[in-house]
């Protein structure tokens, strides 16, 4: 496993070192798991965002989130997402669900 440093200010790290404790793990393994939540949690807003823009499908956007198109779909509904996207694209969404 690759090692990678980072610098943070001393607030940052104190409040590292609470949650650590609240989460009874050390430092490192709350450290990784921020980092996992904190990816998931931007990969997500990237998708959401260029999603509702209109940018991407929602294939793509299932695509840029990391998730299967059954879980982007469950995402889109419990956030009550809408696009601007037209009947063409969301043809070809169809289609693509109906393959899987």
């Amino acid at each position: 496993m690759p090692t990678v440093s980072v610098r943070i200010p001393d607030d940052e790290k104190a409040e590292l070192d609470t949650v650590a404790e609240l989460l009874e793990q050390d430092r490192s393994t709350t450290m990784r798991q921020a980092l996992r939540e904190g990816v998931k949690t931007l990969r997500t807003r990237h998708a959401v965002e260029r999603y509702q823009s209109g940018d991407v499908s929602l294939n793509e956007a299932a695509g840029l989130a990391g998730l299967s198109i059954a879980e982007w779909l469950e995402l889109a509904q419990d956030r009550g997402l809408t696009t601007q996207l037209d009947e063409t694209d969301l043809s070809f969404d169809a289609e693509r669900a109906g393959d899987l």
